[in-house]
């Protein structure tokens, strides 16, 4: 703050004599007969001089401002009063003057008090006049409302503004003081920064947006002189309402004639500026998230918020967090890429409608930062309204019959991220992934073979008679889709294929505990009871023998996010929605860093997205991806190197689907978030399915983007030690299955048999034939006789199955 310079003298008068007027004020209110005796005035100047002078001024509450990752869309505001407080230099000097001339033709005369007003009212009010004067300057005006906002106890408020001799004598003491330590222009800005306007407008800049939409700096004559006029009583020169409109002239016209009297105009101006027509071009600010700038928005908006709740940066509590936000003038830069919000939020509403009561949901991370690029789902982010609901009847028939409503249109529960009652949704064989990254990590190679058959008896133990056992017995017995048997698979092509039978086997040689562990690793939180109990006990999680089919819950952003973990080479980062964070005076803050470290060697997450390529329609220079693609599709349309998998559980009561490039992966989901036991079969392909919505958005945001391959993976983590096998042909099968078992490999027998020289029933050759992995499967081929054997080459023929698993339910896909 800037001292001006006062002249002594005038400072002492003007203490001396503000004492004296204040105990003619004060023995005025409460004795009028001895007003003026001697005494009183003796007394009120000793009593004024004891008076505080020091006073500690808290910031009044500012706007925060959530704008879009390119700095400059708006997203949303959010507020307790809508205000932002400016510079005297960015407010018109127009708006200036009329503020003076509505309030204090003086402000730039007086030393905080007006001591010819002063006396002046006091003689007016002694008279009893119908006409009651006032004497506070703009100096007292803003000494009055920064204690109001400084005041941390309600009866202090109450204090600040009531009409009482003993404020006025206090705002006298301030004002003095603050005229002292402070410049005229400088008490200005304050005054105009704190003022109220009405319609939730606080200070010159929301007042500006709210009646005109302009800044402060861009105001005219007429629309300066109207603001200032609403100073002293907005409710009732409000211009917005029909009642308020003319008081709201009529109070312009007279601060417009008040300039004309203060010299800041002339009268040609002035008559000018009067019969200009008031036209208010603005609105209230939106406020929060259900006020988003787009419609769709709001559920990111949301999950910004449930963010900074969590964050002890902003406070100790949830009220200092939520009033640190509301009221802090924060401008915080999001993680929302507009362009792939609105190709989300587009995708997922053609897919199916804000009526449907299915959802649609896909969210997109940011691989190497965990920025949270959009979140859409096809809902309003709004709570319905009680007394005019539109939501439609719950699709829970037990909640139905009590006369519950479902969650849709409307909703404000947080469906792609989790919490508040929402534990997430079955992915199905998207969770195929952390099988494969175990695998890797336990040095067992993407070409590692398994013959995988129609129907697997596991070790992993379920209740007898279950769906899920193998008949006759208490053993998990998950089939394929089709109950076909998959054939020799490597984990390439049971990727691709989604080959049950090929990964729960390998889960069990694993460990079922060390695929529970990569998803966690990844990011998926368990927010079931029972699940977090068996994730978090080895021994539980090892018996955990349908994990691999996806049986557990999660959600689109935590889904989004494990894949892009393995885009990034290992790198998990938390999941984030801001990229920057300025408090009002421009100073960044480290909390909207990206939060990493490396969870995933590189070679292995390189190696697990390799496989990734081959559901949706993408190859390496390594990958041995076999015939069938579950979603083949996803290339094709995205037009660029992808990587990914689909997902569907059981009776295809949820879908999912995973696509990614290096520079976004977009995990989508659709299930029932009210019921889900739902009895609507989620669908994938069709264009009321969840692929659509997921590669359309992933279309949409790499529109303009650069084509990143995918590094593909070592040799050795590809296909491991090779081997070679040995030449068994003409031989008896049980013979050829010693010799090859003899080298280290499994061994089985065919049941088809092939056109051979050698004779019928004798072993025609092997499927590989030359060299594979060490430990792999080798399929002996048998002879039908008559001719030469062809190459054979694995079944992978068989789409992705729905597999019942326990615990806790049966999945696939």
């Amino acid at each position: 703050m800037r001292k001006r310079d006062h002249n002594v003298l005038t400072n002492a008068a003007s203490l001396l004599i503000c004492g004296l007027l204040a105990g003619v004020v004060v023995a005025a209110a409460a004795f009028p007969a001895v007003a003026m005796s001697g005494l009183a005035a003796k007394a009120g100047a000793e009593t004024f001089g004891a008076l505080p002078k020091e006073l500690t001024v808290a910031r009044a509450p500012q706007i925060s401002y959530l704008l879009a990752s390119d700095g400059k869309t708006p997203l949303a505001t959010m507020y307790d009063e809508n205000r932002r407080d400016v510079k005297l230099a960015d407010v018109a000097p127009v708006m200036r003057k009329a503020i003076i001339a509505a309030e204090d033709h003086d402000f730039y005369k007086h030393n905080g008090v007006d001591l010819n007003g002063i006396a002046r009212a006091f003689v007016n009010n002694q008279s009893n006049t119908s006409s009651q004067q006032g004497a506070s300057t703009l100096t007292m005006q803003y000494v009055r409302l920064a204690i109001a906002y400084s005041a941390s106890h309600p009866a202090d408020v109450v204090a600040a503004t009531e009409d009482t001799s003993a404020r006025k004598l206090r705002e006298m003491r301030y004002a003095i003081q603050i005229d002292k330590e402070l410049s005229k222009d400088e008490i200005l800005e304050r005054y105009l920064n704190i003022a109220a306007f009405g319609n939730g407008a606080y200070g010159i800049y929301a007042a500006s947006q709210v009646y005109f939409n302009k800044p402060p700096s861009k105001l005219k004559l007429e629309e300066a002189a109207m603001l200032a006029g609403m100073v002293k009583a907005p409710s009732t020169n409000d211009p917005t309402t029909k009642s308020g409109h003319a008081a709201a002239l009529a109070r312009r016209d007279y601060v417009i004639q008040n300039m004309v009297e203060t010299a800041a105009i002339t009268q040609q101006e002035a008559d000018a500026a009067k019969a200009t027509k008031l036209v208010v071009t603005g609105k209230r600010a939106p406020n929060g998230c259900v006020s988003t700038n787009e419609k769709g928005w709001g559920f990111f908006c949301d999950y910004f918020y449930r963010w900074w709740m969590q964050q002890e940066t902003f406070g100790s509590t949830s009220y200092d967090r939520e009033r640190r936000l509301k009221s802090g003038g924060y401008t915080v830069v999001t993680t929302l890429d507009p362009q792939a919000q609105r190709g989300a939020d587009k995708a997922v509403r053609k897919a199916k409608s804000e009526k449907s009561k299915e959802a649609a949901m896909v969210a997109v991370v940011e691989p190497g930062t965990g920025r949270v690029r959009a979140l859409a789902v096809n809902r309003n982010f709004k709570l319905d309204d009680p007394k005019k609901p539109v939501n439609k009847a719950h699709s829970d028939p037990k909640q139905r019959k009590k006369g519950k409503l479902g969650n849709y249109p409307n909703t404000v529960n947080p469906l792609l991220t989790g919490g508040d009652g929402i534990t997430g949704y079955q992915a199905g064989s998207t969770f195929k992934i952390f099988t494969i990254v175990a695998a890797l990590e336990k040095g067992i190679p993407l070409g590692y073979t398994i013959n995988a058959p129609q129907a697997f008896k596991s070790e992993y133990i379920v209740e007898a008679g279950s769906p899920a056992a193998c008949p006759g017995t208490n053993k998990y017995c998950p089939t394929n889709s089709g109950k076909k048997a998959g054939g020799v698979q490597n984990m390439w092509s049971a990727f691709a294929s989604s080959i049950n039978t090929y990964f729960v086997p390998l889960q069990q040689q694993v460990g079922a505990e060390n695929v529970v562990d990569v998803a966690k690793r990844l990011g998926i939180q368990f927010r079931v009871t029972r699940e977090n109990d068996w994730a978090n006990n080895k021994a539980a999680a090892h018996d955990w023998g349908s994990f691999t089919l996806g049986v557990s819950n999660t959600t689109p952003l935590e889904l989004a996010n494990a894949y892009a973990t393995l885009a990034a080479d290992g790198k998990y980062c938390e999941p984030i929605p801001v990229q920057m964070i300025k408090d009002p005076e421009g100073k960044k803050l480290d909390i909207a860093n990206p939060r990493c470290e490396k969870r995933v060697s590189t070679e292995v997450a390189r190696a697990a997205v390799d496989a990734a390529r081959c559901p949706v329609g993408d190859n390496s220079s390594t990958s041995k991806c076999g015939g069938s693609r579950t979603a083949a599709e996803v290339k094709q349309v995205v037009n660029a190197p992808v990587a990914g998998k689909s997902g569907t559980t059981d009776s295809e009561k949820s879908a999912a689907l995973v696509a990614m490039t290096k520079q976004y992966a977009v995990a989508g989901i659709m299930a029932d978030p009210d019921w889900p036991q739902t009895n609507v079969k989620m669908k994938h392909k069709q264009k009321d399915g969840i692929n659509p919505p997921v590669y359309e958005t992933l279309r949409d945001a790499m529109k303009g983007k650069d084509r990143k391959n995918f590094e593909p993976p070592g040799k050795k983590i590809s296909e491991g030690d090779q081997r070679r096998i040995p030449d068994v042909k003409c031989l008896d099968p049980e013979q050829a299955k010693s010799r090859i078992k003899a080298e280290g490999f499994d061994a089985v027998i065919s049941d088809i048999k092939v056109p051979s020289s050698c004779p019928a029933g004798k072993a025609a050759g092997t499927s590989p034939d030359g060299r594979t992995i060490k430990g792999g499967v080798v399929t002996i081929q048998i002879s039908s006789g008559g001719g030469t054997a062809p190459g054979t080459t694995p079944d992978n023929n068989n789409r992705p199955p729905n597999t019942p698993g326990r615990p806790p339910g049966r999945s696939g896909g």
